[in-house]
């Protein structure tokens, strides 16, 4: 046959494999995946906003007790998801966990709204009892004291030492008390302080098994060497950072204006709006997040107990074992110290004894980012908790007339996310093109200055607000930004580097590793933040000059450390480049898709 004769009939060619794009260009089970995360952050970033506010004012613990309780909490979240990540990979497959997960997380958020009547701090005088509580939720709500005959405001003086009473007569004491902590007892419900150990347990798991796989079955809609791949991993942790948004704007104003039990709620609600979209949908997903081996599920583990029901029971074995932490969140500490180690000698072994050449040097590069993280999150993850509380009490919060509940700044982080992603997305490109575009080490150690920079911007603005009064709310919005733009150089391009540097046998274990120690990062945040603790009546300070030199002092020391961290890391920085190999190339349109997402420890980017 004559090579140029154009008019003889081709060969054969297999028919090209029809892609779906009913989604803007992607499957159409994309759709799903985002609604369902969206609506599963909703709930967890509303209910987080709430939960150190709700501890400290509505429990009545105090703030170093709701910190580590706190930070136990956080940190199992994200601790849970090797095991419910496990678990689908082997047995359930990602569909039957994500599901399993919404139901047990519907079920966590709506024990969140059964809160009872709240704390009773009592205030005993001369033999009488009075109660000390607030007027409402909140750092605006005021500090009452009540008595059978009627209640007054009350204030404190001479650093929480005297007790002033505004109208004694009503109440039926003397205008001002001598006043001492041990003065007061705190009384709490039994039943609904064992609820919230529930619901919180409940959460963990639910999250343990719904966070990592529902990112696996987006990697799943697409075939290898889909181009659309990284981009339907920007869309889809767009719809996080949505969902953080929304709920930060409503749950948190609900939850403070009209009541927990309604913030709460309103969670809840989400959470079950993102279950009942993922049920409704399921065959958009085309079976590609089923089990692995669906007949291995049936087989027997022990008597009627096969293996799907036994992956099962491991959720209500986590949720045990995370209500008894959550309990008694100062036994974790112990448990996190070892855990941590443990994670830490196995990887070194693994790349002392099991690598050589290129690959070890790359697996220690790995070993590096997952450890390097730790004090960027240790900082940032302050969000929830003691900044937080500090926003709530020390801040000016008024805005256009109205004062803002703490937890609806919250929103900054997603909404800056969502505003400079982007931006930063063109910047690495643009400085690729240039050669210009600085090393993951470098963006990592920039990361972590940030995150003490931030700490000392805040403590500028305490100091300009004088010893007793309130920070100017310029100064929230200040930290989070410099927050975000340092989550944003270290988060998505370090979860990506891992997965390049680690050795493909081992890369699902390096994840993990990489989750373990956010978890444990998340921890290390509340043991600082338990430095800032106040002493409180009734859910609200007795000291405020006490209060702001305490977080001020705080704040410099930790600043100061991230900060000197950061110049060591980017002394180091070409060692580690030079550890990473071949690792480090620019990839630009893939590095800036990834970077786009403003992924953090919830949230990874993709490799």
């Amino acid at each position: 046959m004559n090579l140029t004769d154009t008019t003889a009939t081709p060969p054969a060619q297999p028919p090209a494999e029809k892609k779906d794009t009913s989604f803007f260009g992607h499957p159409k089970g994309l759709a799903i995946l985002f609604l369902t995360e969206m609506w599963e952050r909703f709930s967890y970033y509303g209910m987080r906003g709430l939960l150190i506010i709700y501890l400290t004012q509505h429990f009545l613990f105090s703030d170093e007790r709701s910190y580590i309780m706190y930070g136990a909490y956080t940190a199992l979240v994200y601790i849970m998801t090797i095991i419910g990540g496990t678990l689908a990979d082997r047995y359930l497959g990602q569909r039957k966990a994500v599901t399993y997960g919404a139901i047990l997380l519907v079920l966590g958020h709506g024990m969140m709204a059964f809160e009872g009547s709240g704390s009773r701090e009592i205030f005993t005088y001369e033999g009488a009892e009075y109660e000390i509580t607030l007027d409402g939720r909140g750092g605006d709500a005021n500090q009452i004291i009540v008595s059978d005959s009627g209640q007054s405001l009350i204030s404190f003086e001479d650093s929480g030492a005297r007790l002033v009473i505004a109208e004694p007569d009503v109440v039926g004491l003397p205008e001002s008390i001598p006043f001492s902590a041990d003065m007061t007892e705190i009384e709490r419900q039994d039943l609904y302080v064992n609820i919230l150990y529930l619901a919180l347990a409940l959460i963990i798991a639910g999250v343990g098994f719904l966070k990592a796989n529902i990112s696996t079955i987006v990697g799943e809609l697409y075939g290898l060497g889909d181009v659309r791949r990284d981009s339907g991993f920007t869309i889809f942790y767009m719809g996080i950072n949505l969902g953080s948004f929304l709920s930060s704007l409503t749950v948190g104003i609900i939850g403070i204006t009209w009541g927990w039990n309604w913030g709460f709620g309103l969670a809840g609600i989400g959470m079950l709006a993102g279950l009942l979209t993922f049920l409704g949908f399921q065959h958009w997903l085309e079976g590609k997040a089923d089990p692995p081996d669906p007949e291995k599920l049936k087989k027997s583990v022990l008597g009627p107990i096969n293996v799907e029901w036994a992956c099962y029971l491991t959720g209500v074995g986590i949720v045990a074992v995370s209500m008894l932490i959550v309990m008694f969140p100062d036994m974790f500490a112990n448990v996190a110290w070892i855990v941590g180690l443990a994670m830490l000698a196995f990887l070194v072994g693994y790349a002392l004894f099991m690598t050589k050449g290129d690959e070890r040097k790359k697996m220690f590069a790995a070993i590096y980012f997952v450890l390097a993280q730790i004090p960027f999150w240790a900082l940032f993850e302050q969000a929830g908790s003691s900044l937080n509380l500090f926003t709530d009490r020390l801040v000016d919060r008024t805005m256009f007339g109205l004062s803002v509940p703490a937890p609806v700044f919250q929103f900054l982080n997603a909404g800056y996310i969502i505003i400079f992603a982007p931006i930063l997305a063109w910047l690495w490109i643009a400085l690729s093109k240039r050669n210009m575009n600085p090393s993951t080490p470098v963006k990592f150690a920039l990361g972590v200055f940030m995150a003490g920079l931030g700490f000392y911007t805040l403590v500028g603005g305490m100091g300009l607000s004088g010893e007793t009064g309130l920070t100017a709310v310029y100064f929230v919005f200040l930290i989070y930004w410099i927050h975000t733009m340092g989550e944003l150089m270290l988060s998505p391009v370090g979860l990506s580097s891992v997965t390049k540097l680690a050795p493909a046998r081992v890369v699902g274990m390096t994840m993990g590793a990489w989750f373990l120690y956010s978890g444990l990062s998340n921890y290390l945040a509340s043991v600082i933040a338990s430095q800032t603790g106040a002493e409180t009546i009734g859910g609200q300070l007795t000291d405020v000059a006490a209060a702001k030199a305490g977080y001020a002092e705080v704040y410099s020391n930790v600043g100061l450390v991230a900060m000197g961290i950061a110049a060591i890391m980017l002394l180091i920085s070409p060692v580690i480049k030079w550890l990473m190999a071949d690792a480090e190339k620019p990839v630009a349109s893939t590095l800036a898709q990834e970077e786009a997402a403003g992924a953090g420890p919830d949230k990874p980017a993709t490799s």
